[in-house]
């Protein structure tokens, strides 16, 4: 069943080029997986939720409708009971942080790698991730005349102009606080901290002279 889920979402990302290619899926499954031995929690439901936490996400995808059958046809292939393939969607539907603006999801196994796909987001690789996303995206490195946004819709966070630097404060430092694991949260402290150092060295470099 993983290498079948495995194999669909390789296909898929593997030529990403925003941040959320197929190493991506690696380093959250994994993380995901090492929280997951320190929680009552059904690994092989954390292992599918990581696999699939970025298939059917809006800003990567082109038809989301057509995403969502894929996944669905995947897990019907696989044997698995509707009312679990239900729960699933809904899981990697509402994974995502949408501008503050996600679900609070009850399952914990989805907790779990919400954790460490945030996780993911924060440190030097999140800084690595940032800056591809934006480049990918046609948006600025930083733009003085472009300020932080305090709050925003989803269709404010997926549309409005922004810049990789203003990302850090509009998300990227407030997801430390979103955490729901111990194990995640413990880990968050280095990355979160190299973070602001990166950060308050870009406007130092950006303002000097």
């Amino acid at each position: 069943m993983i290498e079948t889920v495995e194999a669909f979402v390789r296909s898929k990302f593997q030529d990403d080029t925003t941040g959320h290619d197929w190493h991506h899926i690696f380093r959250v499954r994994k993380l995901a997986l090492h929280i997951a031995k320190q929680e009552d929690v059904d690994s092989l439901k954390v292992e599918l939720i990581a696999l699939l936490h970025d298939v059917i996400d809006d800003k990567l995808i082109l038809d989301k409708d057509e995403a969502h059958q894929e996944v669905v046809s995947l897990l019907r292939n696989l044997g698995m009971q509707e009312k679990y393939i239900e729960d699933m969607i809904h899981i990697i539907e509402n994974i995502g942080y949408k501008g503050g603006n996600g679900l609070d999801l009850q399952c914990m196994e989805s907790r779990i790698v919400q954790d460490a796909d945030r996780l993911d987001a924060i440190g030097a690789v999140g800084i690595a991730r940032t800056f591809m996303y934006s480049g990918a995206k046609s948006q600025a490195m930083y733009d003085p005349d472009i300020p932080v946004r305090d709050s925003m819709s989803y269709e404010q966070y997926r549309k409005e102009k922004s810049t990789a630097i203003n990302h850090f404060h509009e998300k990227l430092f407030l997801l430390k606080e979103t955490l729901h694991t111990k194990a995640a949260k413990e880990i968050a402290e280095e990355r979160h901290k190299y973070m602001e150092n990166f950060v308050e060295q870009f406007m130092k470099e950006w303002n000097e002279i």
